[in-house]
């Protein structure tokens, strides 16, 4: 089929959903635009900053959309064509729009604070407490994983004939590797990272401390955006993934825990500049080529090779917590939850920043599985993303089809466009991994106000909190591969978000307001997300991985303890209120 078609009819649906359900699901949870927002309460700044919608726009999707819908996706193609763009239209639109949405408004309502805190008040400590817990750990499996996703990009190595190049004729770097030479294509974004982190607080300054108008701002990230990409092709990066690793975490250390107009924001809205070209880019480069008859080049069902493919498994429940966010995400409402509730200036921007940024991720998604069906055919996909032998490289699976697809409808050369899809998930990674830093650092504080009646200071401490938060993903990302954390980490994202629906729902209802639009989501999730937990166990005890084993037992005992306790609270909720009509018959 035309990969155009597919991409007009897939859009249309993410826009019938936006026009629609949307609405109906802010009119029912009563939005409101005059009611003062946390943001403009408190206004710290520091965390609670009121903030320009298409500021907090690009931040909040700069921190939601990383490598899980480019790499999930991807992933999961090997299942088939159709499955994967089942999932993803109609999961994004009736389930992960909706959690990202109803997460950022509950938060808002609840002054700033987080899903887990809000559990609290429905479920009551103990209830607080699991959620918590779960979260922290889903933070520290994200991390690890994209955190080698990044340093797998910025070292990402190609034959030169893959991009249409000889080794003698190109002014790209070079490198050997066994004796063979290979185009340095992460060296590049690799400089890039680098100038747009350093620019980063001139932008914050300019924002903030000089209240330049928002256009300039936009002009002087665009050049400073583009600039680092320019630098980075006359001077290239080149360093170990080991070396990137520890850089990033030091990065992310500091990033965790100064003022959040710093580095943080500045940065996103630097790199959003890039992130929102990349889209855009991809958008074109599939109708161009769909003009040009490109059409989808894996199968359309692939059901019985999949079982067989590592960390794979049958269509259900491994379909879903292979594409992981590209449909539905729980760390997007730790997101929500964390910052983006204390940057929302009205509450009437809760709508488009949590509905429609999750949207403008799920058609990243979409981009994404007719870039790498469009842009290759199977036989070379299987060859990068499951490899016989060597290791597995989505990320460079994804960077060739878009290279390919602007190849075929702009011309531009392979090698540009190659280089291009680099950069773009690369800007997806840094960004949501130090957003997570952060978020995991308020997590641990919330845990210790809870745990302990007067905690002291030196717990209560962002930098203690930040070693605790970067000793975690260290320790998951030295002794598991990304491939193998993938599967759990997609199963624990999804069971968050499950939970967070359960929440939410629990919120609705004390609130007596109408909650099946949650309801009915948290439970297909839960079932899906446990029954992927459980066979995980024996794959782990299988493959003797302990560590990820041991994670595994925790997420479900977690879950578990949410689960029991949201069942005694719905069940004291229905035998209150009979009480209640008792009483007034």
């Amino acid at each position: 089929m035309n990969i155009a078609l597919v991409l007009l009819l897939s859009g249309g649906i993410l826009i019938l959903g936006y026009r629609f359900y949307s609405r109906f699901v802010a009119k029912t949870v009563g939005l409101d635009g005059h009611r003062p927002t946390p943001a403009t309460r408190i206004n710290d700044g520091v965390d609670f900053v009121p903030t320009k919608p298409l500021v907090l726009f690009a931040h909040h999707f700069a921190a939601i959309a990383a490598a899980g819908p480019i790499v999930g996706p991807t992933l999961a193609l090997y299942f088939g064509f159709v499955p994967a763009w089942l999932w993803i239209v109609f999961g994004v639109v009736f389930i992960g729009a909706v959690h990202d949405f109803t997460a950022l408004f509950v938060a808002v309502r609840e002054g700033g604070r987080s899903v887990a805190e809000v559990a609290q008040k429905t479920l009551g400590k103990m209830g607080f407490l699991f959620y918590i817990s779960f979260a922290i750990l889903l933070c520290l499996l994200v991390i690890a994983a994209f955190l080698q996703l990044t340093a797998l990009a910025l070292t990402s190595t190609l034959p030169p004939d893959d991009v249409n190049l000889t080794a003698s004729g190109s002014h790209l770097h070079m490198v050997q590797e066994d004796g063979v030479v290979k185009v340095q294509i992460g060296g590049v974004a690799s400089a890039s990272v680098i100038v747009m982190t350093l620019f980063a607080p001139l932008i914050g300054w300019m924002i903030y401390k000089m209240h330049v108008r928002l256009w300039i701002v936009t002009l002087v990230a665009l050049v400073v955006s583009f600039g680092s990409i320019v630098m980075g092709f006359y001077y290239p990066v080149t360093l170990s993934p080991t070396l990137w690793i520890l850089i990033i975490s030091f990065y992310v250390f500091f990033a965790s825990w100064i003022p959040v107009w710093i580095v943080l924001q500045p940065r996103d809205f630097v790199n959003a500049q890039v992130l929102y070209l990349g889209l855009a880019s991809m958008v074109v480069g599939i109708l161009g080529a769909g003009v040009q008859g490109s059409v989808i080049n894996v199968p359309a069902f692939n059901l019985d090779q999949a079982l067989s493919a590592p960390n794979l498994g049958v269509l259900w429940p491994f379909l879903f917590i292979t594409i992981a966010c590209g449909a539905v995400s729980g760390a997007h409402g730790l997101v929500c939850g964390g910052t983006s509730c204390k940057q929302l200036s009205n509450e009437k921007h809760a709508r488009v920043i949590g509905y429609g940024g999750m949207l403008l991720e799920g058609l990243l998604a979409l981009c994404v599985i007719l870039l790498v069906s469009g842009g290759m055919d199977f036989e070379r996909y299987k060859s990068l993303v499951y490899p016989t032998e060597g290791s597995s490289n989505a990320p460079l699976a994804f960077a060739l089809g878009l290279g390919s697809v602007l190849g075929e409808s702009i011309h531009l050369p392979k090698v540009f466009g190659t280089i291009w899809g680099i950069l773009l998930l690369e800007g997806f990674l840094v960004t949501t991994i130090d957003a997570l830093v952060r978020l995991s650092r308020y997590l641990f504080e919330e845990l210790w106000r809870t745990l302990l009646d007067n905690p002291p200071a030196w717990v209560r401490s962002p930098i203690f909190n930040s070693v605790l938060v970067v000793a975690g993903f260290l320790t998951l990302t030295f002794t598991n591969a990304y491939l193998k954390i993938w599967p759990i980490f997609g199963a624990a994202n999804q069971l968050l978000a499950a939970l967070t629906l359960i929440a939410i729902t629990a919120w609705l209802a004390q609130k007596a307001k109408t909650y099946w639009f949650t309801a009915i989501p948290a439970a297909f999730m839960v079932v899906t997300t446990i029954t992927s937990l459980v066979i995980l166990l024996g794959r782990y005890v299988k493959f003797e991985s302990w560590t990820l084993f041991t994670t595994d037992v925790i997420l479900l005992a977690l879950a578990s303890g949410v689960m029991v306790l949201t069942f005694k609270y719905f069940y004291s909720l229905r035998s209150r209120l009979a009480a209640e009509v008792g009483l007034e018959k």
